[in-house]
This record gives C-alpha cells, sequence and structure tokens, in this order.
C-alpha cells in the first residue's frame, strides 16, 4: 500500500509513539511503501529541528534519512490552486494524487479534504485497522 505521511504522523512517531509509531513500523517492516517529495523531506527535517530542543535524546535523523533513501520520490506539484484550507498541506495532498497513494494524517484539514479527485484521506488508527483487516498484522 502505498502512502504519504504528513508531517504529524512522522513526528508523532518518532518523538512519542502510539498509532503514528505502528505506521513506521509497518512502513518499516515492509507492509507499506512511502511516497514524499523533497518539500516534504524538507518539512519533515525543519519540524524535528525544531522539536530537538525539546527532547535532546530522540533520534530521529536515521528514520529521516530511511524515508529519503527508501521512499518514492516525485516532484514537487507547480499547482497553486487551495484544496485545504491550510495551503501549506497542499502538498500531501498533491503528492497522493500523483502517486495513487493514500494520504495518512491526524491533521483536519487533511482530513477534511479526503476524497479529493479520489484521495483518500485516513488517520493512522485507520490505516492501521485497514491493514489488519487486509491481514497484514498492523501491530
Amino acid at each position: 500500500m502505498r502512502v504519504v505521511l504528513d508531517t504529524n504522523v512522522v513526528v508523532s512517531g518518532a518523538f512519542f509513539g502510539g498509532p503514528p509509531r505502528a505506521v513506521l513500523d509497518a512502513w518499516l517492516d515492509g507492509r507499506l511503501h512511502v511516497v514524499t517529495t523533497p518539500m516534504i523531506l524538507d518539512e519533515y527535517l525543519r519540524v524535528c529541528d525544531r522539536l530537538r530542543a525539546s527532547y535532546p535524546h530522540a533520534d530521529y535523523q536515521p528514520l529521516l534519512a530511511q524515508l529519503a533513501a527508501q521512499g518514492t520520490l516525485v516532484p514537487d506539484s507547480e499547482e497553486d490552486s487551495e484544496i485545504t484550507a491550510d495551503p501549506d498541506d497542499d502538498k500531501f495532498i498533491r503528492c497522493a494524487h500523483a502517486s495513487g497513494a493514500i494520504v495518512v494524517s491526524g491533521d483536519r484539514h487533511l482530513l477534511n479534504a479526503d476524497g479529493w479527485h479520489g484521495v483518500r484521506v485516513l488517520t493512522p488508527h485507520a490505516l492501521l485497522v485497514s491493514l489488519s483487516e487486509e491481514g497484514f498484522g498492523a501491530t
């Protein structure tokens, strides 16, 4: 299953655990295939670097390096029409649309865009339930 991970999923999974961590584990176990863009990778790094001051023991760099190395990189969209109430979130929807992926996010702006041009947006929990129902044994 191809997925585009919103920054909140990557950051929450890397720093705090819970369902976002289980989504990252599903990717690391080969049950998911991550699709990203240069702008998305940059946002992952910027947000993690900002949090490093509050959580100095979090070791997120290997995870980000692995996302960059093993994920499918698609070009950033040059489209500028707004999709969500937060235009900064549109890059995730555009990436998923270009690659036939599902967006995984807890962000209400992205969740409200579920269905835009056929793009599905699922919470981490909903994705894990979907993986479990497909027989992939999500944790």
